[in-house]
């Protein structure tokens, strides 16, 4: 098994539950981690025996064009949409995290992050 992973994904989307948080854009970043059996890729060294990351960047970038009140169902569509999209992943994660979050004070970001275990 190996780790592939792809990190710090950037978009501007309208995720939040207060009204100006659905008409002005945000700062938002995705990260997605996958324990895969890469051992075919190895040897092949072919795209088509691992998992493509611009199809893994497609799948996440639709999902974070449509508007979620919160980060925890904007995480969970994004986990279907992978698990469906990409059903050999047996072990995955995404971590949200909403840059500069309307907490009332400073604060770097806000992130919710899920894992997906096949079978559970």
């Amino acid at each position: 098994m190996a780790v592939i992973e792809l990190l710090g994904m950037e978009f501007r989307a309208r995720h939040g539950c207060l009204d100006w948080e659905k008409i002005t854009d945000q700062s938002f970043v995705v990260d997605f981690s996958a324990r895969y059996d890469t051992r075919a890729a190895e040897r092949s060294d072919a795209l088509e025996d691992t998992l493509d990351y611009s199809a893994v960047y497609a799948v996440i970038a639709a999902q974070m064009a449509v508007p979620s009140n919160l980060l925890e169902h904007l995480c969970g569509r994004i986990e279907r949409a992978i698990a469906t999209q990409f059903p050999f992943l047996e072990e995955f994660s995404i971590s949200v995290s909403k840059l500069s979050p309307a907490v009332g004070g400073p604060a770097k970001c806000a992130r919710v992050s899920v894992e997906h275990k096949a079978g559970k």
